[in-house]
This record gives structure tokens, C-alpha cells and sequence, in this order.
């Protein structure tokens, strides 16, 4: 049995929300491109398989809940030392946490099939509200995807060291997977035979 229609909560439990930045500049190979993992979220799948636009979907981020799970290239590895820098920069400087704790995300439109969905969505990020689209899709119990988001659209400075000559490139890429309980009812339960 494959998804059935009707809403399923989503968060950590259910799968993983990541972050990809890579960097540019003078000072690339000084850097790394990292893997960063959003720890703490949750949000709303309203799930209609014989109509995708009738399906919905909200998420909520707790910008304090990024981790740096992975840094590749760079001259040296990256250190528990720089996860910790680069988390304090991230909160403090891209993120501004303290003024605003979350991110949100609410689609607005949603079409495509079940199988290969494009998903449109107002994403908020720093107060600041942009049009932003997701790519999906949705094999057996799992949904996949990603978005590419230009943090300067969101009045975002990609982060950069170095007097510049290492910086954050501009684009970064969100992406989800995500599993939905197969061969459940959406409240959880489990179905009949």
C-alpha cells in the first residue's frame, strides 16, 4: 500500500532537513562547503493523491537548531573548534536568532503528480517573506526534494572571512527526506488488512 490521502505531521522523527552552502572567492580552498542538519522543526502535509492541488504543506524552523554535520574540501579538516564558530556565526550573524527564533514556510500552490510535484510557497527567513520553489518527489513512503535559495533575496550577506577573499556563495540548497508511515492511516493508527 502506497500514501494515502489526509495530513501527517512532519518533523525530525519523520526525516531530515538539510543545508548545503558551498564557498567562491579568492580564499575558496581555505573554506569549506558545508552539510548543515536543522535539528529542531516541525510541520503539516495535507496530502490529496488523487488531487495534488489540493495538497498543502507549513513548516516551522527553529533557526537555533543548525548543526554542522559535515565540512568537505578546504586545506584541513574542519574541527569540533570551527563547528562551534561557524554555528555562533550562522545564529548570530546570518540568523540573528534572538530577534528571530523561527523560519516558516507555507505552500500556496502545488501541482505536478503525486510522483513528481513542484511545490511554490512563501518562505520567511529573518522577517523577511519571498516566493520560493521546491522541487519533489514522492516514491513508495518517502518524499524527496529541494530548493535553491539566494540568501541576498532575503536581505541575507552570505557569511564571509578573511577580508572577503573567503565568502559563502550566495545560492544555498535546501534539501528533505522525508518518510511518511506506510500502510498507516495519517492520524497514525494503524490500518485494517
Amino acid at each position: 500500500m502506497g500514501i494515502t490521502s489526509g495530513s501527517y505531521p512532519l518533523g525530525p522523527e519523520s526525516g531530515r532537513l538539510i543545508v548545503n552552502t558551498t564557498r567562491t572567492g579568492l580564499g575558496a580552498k581555505a573554506g569549506h562547503d558545508l552539510t548543515i542538519e536543522v535539528t529542531r522543526w516541525r510541520g503539516d502535509a495535507t496530502i490529496d493523491v488523487a488531487d495534488p492541488a489540493g495538497s498543502s504543506v507549513t513548516v516551522e524552523v527553529d533557526t537555533g537548531s543548525f548543526e554542522v554535520r559535515e565540512g568537505t574540501g578546504g586545506i584541513k579538516p574542519l574541527t569540533d573548534s570551527d563547528r562551534r564558530d561557524i554555528k555562533k556565526n550562522l545564529q548570530e550573524k546570518v540568523l540573528h536568532v534572538a530577534r528571530y527564533p523561527t523560519i516558516t514556510f507555507r505552500s500556496t500552490r502545488i501541482s505536478g503528480t503525486a510522483e513528481s510535484f513542484r511545490v511554490e510557497g512563501d518562505l520567511t527567513i529573518v522577517g523577511v517573506t519571498q516566493p520560493v520553489t521546491l522541487q519533489g518527489l514522492l516514491t513508495e513512503d518517502r518524499v524527496r526534494g529541494s530548493a535553491t535559495i539566494a540568501q541576498t533575496r532575503w536581505g541575507i550577506r552570505p557569511y564571509s572571512a578573511f577580508f572577503g577573499t573567503l565568502k559563502l556563495s550566495d545560492e544555498i540548497e535546501v534539501r528533505f527526506d522525508i518518510g511518511l508511515p506506510r500502510g498507516r492511516e495519517p492520524d497514525g493508527s494503524a490500518s485494517s488488512p
